[in-house]
């Protein structure tokens, strides 16, 4: 008999797992331009179906020791561990917000965010289905059940696309060359729905500092010093921080400029 207290996280962490399950297959078929909603999951080497015993969050990958149950291709360890991460993510929010509105709505916020964070890793790409389609969401939760407002919402938009696309154009003008491309534009604008105008522009704080810092260990290891950084990725993991530590990270900073 589960108690009371533990039935709220229970769902949440059931719930996680099979968004989470979710999230795989967005990640997998976004990029290869796959609909998430037609078509079975199928083995990625042998094109098997895959049974839906087999395809039981977490538990299955460990029943089958990582391997298709027709060829024995490995199967990649990506899938348990979105899982498991959007798992923890659902129980966070619901620690953190309670049982609310907001607390729905900032987790389909960090579930994006990680989904987005490990195809723009691997692929270099922000799929509109996802920053678009979020961002239409973010300006409706903002206008509804989120802390925000419609009117912090849509700012926090504009200020978002607007700061990237005006570093992005900055780049070009003095470099020649693409820095950013316009899918973090519109990833900006989307995390701006959700967090607000000042969040947003911490975010993008946030996140070079998490790309500078990645660049200066690609060059220590011997790498280009035009070698591409997948920007979208730490936009991705500058909101998450915002969204939790956006008032000390704050803090912090103005401390450093009064220094």
């Amino acid at each position: 008999m589960i108690h009371p207290a533990l039935l709220l996280p229970a769902a949440a962490v059931l719930f996680g797992l099979v968004l989470g399950s979710f999230l795989n297959v967005l990640i997998y078929r976004l990029p290869r331009d796959e609909s998430p909603w037609r078509g079975r999951s199928h083995c990625t080497s042998c094109g098997r179906t895959v049974r839906w015993y087999e395809n039981v969050p977490v538990l299955s990958w460990i029943l089958l020791h990582g391997r298709c149950s027709g060829c024995r291709s490995a199967i990649s360890w990506r899938y348990p561990t979105v899982e498991l991460a959007t798992a923890a993510l659902a129980l966070v929010c619901v620690r953190h917000y309670g049982p609310s509105g907001a607390a729905a709505g900032y987790f389909v916020f960090l579930a994006t965010l990680l989904a987005v964070a490990w195809i723009d890793w691997q692929h270099m790409i922000i799929p509109d289905e996802l920053s678009l389609g979020v961002l239409v969401l973010g300006l409706v939760l903002g206008a509804t059940v989120l802390p925000l407002g419609p009117w912090r919402a849509l700012c926090g938009a504009l200020a978002g696309a607007g700061f990237v696309y005006g570093v992005a154009a900055a780049y070009k003008a003095v470099r020649g060359v693409e820095g950013m491309g316009f899918g973090d534009v519109k990833l900006a604008a989307m995390i701006g729905a959700f967090l607000g105008p000042v969040q947003v522009l911490l975010t993008i704080f946030v996140a070079a500092c998490l790309g500078s810092l990645y660049g200066m260990a690609l060059l220590g290891r011997g790498g280009g010093g035009k070698s591409m950084v997948a920007f979208g990725t730490f936009l991705a993991a500058g909101a998450a921080l915002c969204l939790f530590f956006g008032a000390p990270l704050a803090g912090w900073y103005l401390h450093l400029l009064r220094r």
